[in-house]
């Protein structure tokens, strides 16, 4: 396993994280599907190749994510990073959602008993709340380190200018400040490279990949043919927006390179996410020891240049406006003169 400090901290992380979302049973059974004894297996083969850092959320299977993952990991807890996140609805009361202070700080009570633990190495705020004023989550996530119930602090599937304005008020207030963005990235979904890695770049917040295989899509157990089939996952959460036609042509390329390494299409893609240079660690979710296994291979699996290249190239996404301008106005000359 290889690792790395997590943003500008003193965390350090293995570069596969551990996705335990579909750890237990719920209303999604094509995602909340791996009962107690098949989730043990795969904690302790993730420990076992190195892996320390394990992700959950307090929305996951109604809390049995999280209250399987305390459970299994046990006394190991102490050598592990615990991520958790709030934010989603978690019943049906009016005030069981968002990122108010009184939600946060019920939020993550409840995570610490069903974690079966007394401090939460990450805590990450899930989605952002139009309802709440950023201040008040900020403070009250601020609270929550100071109390010592949460180390670190993240955010996750916010955009840019909201993590950007996030970051400056807590350094401006001397308040804990964002560590970690997770979001989702993969090779047919690079939004993120116009405007959210720029700043995670520049501010020094680490980058932790969710579904970097488009939901499934990017294992290369789809086809042309199978996508609909009524027992699949993506015909039961399919909710990652792409052109399925373009993404099948993306496929046939990583099919060609993951037969010159004699591997799977899986392992390609979170292959080209490591090589990404401000990604941190990508979470692997696992329902079976034999994907964990195949996601494992891919930490010594190293693409060429002209394989990365010609990925890149095939999935660059269309660029925005003012990124465009800005890049067609670069000064030539100087950029040449300061090479």
């Amino acid at each position: 396993m290889k690792y790395v400090q997590l943003g500008n901290s003193g965390l350090i992380v293995s570069k596969l994280a551990f996705g335990a979302m579909t750890f237990g049973s719920g209303n999604i059974p094509s995602v909340y599907k791996v009962g107690e004894d098949q989730a043990q297996e795969l904690v302790d083969r993730a420990l076992a190749a190195g892996i320390n850092f394990f992700d959950t959320a307090d929305a996951y299977a109604d809390g049995q994510s999280e209250e399987m993952l305390g459970r299994l990991l046990g006394t190991r807890r102490k050598e592990t990073i615990i991520a958790t996140k709030a934010g989603n609805r978690v019943g049906p009361g009016l005030l069981q959602t968002g990122l108010s202070r009184k939600h946060l700080f019920d939020a993550c009570e409840a995570s610490l008993a069903r974690l079966n633990t007394d401090y939460i190495d990450l805590y990450i705020v899930h989605k952002t709340d139009p309802f709440t004023p950023l201040e008040e989550t900020l403070d009250a996530l601020n609270d929550l380190v100071r109390q010592g119930k949460v180390r670190y602090i993240g955010y996750s599937n916010w955009p840019a200018w909201m993590a950007a304005q996030a970051i400056q008020m807590q350094r401006e207030r001397g308040w804990a400040t964002f560590i970690n963005g997770q979001m989702y990235y993969s090779l047919v979904g690079r939004d993120i490279e116009h405007d959210t890695i720029p700043f995670m770049k520049n501010n020094g917040v680490g980058l932790t990949v969710w579904s970097p295989l488009a939901g499934g899509f990017l294992s290369g157990k789809y086809t042309r043919d199978n996508l609909n089939d009524a027992n699949n996952r993506l015909s039961g959460f399919d909710f990652l927006p792409h052109d399925k036609e373009w993404g099948f042509t993306v496929l046939d390329s990583i099919r060609d390179i993951a037969r010159e390494h004699d591997v799977t299409p899986a392992q390609i893609s979170l292959a080209w996410l490591l090589a990404q240079p401000q990604v941190s660690s990508v979470l692997v979710g696992s329902s079976k020891i034999s994907q964990l296994e195949d996601n494992l291979r891919t930490v010594e699996l190293n693409l060429s240049t002209e394989q990365l290249a010609a990925l890149n190239q095939l999935t660059r996404p269309t660029p925005l406006y003012p990124n465009w301008f800005t890049t067609m106005t670069l000064d030539a000359r100087i950029a040449e003169a300061l090479k």
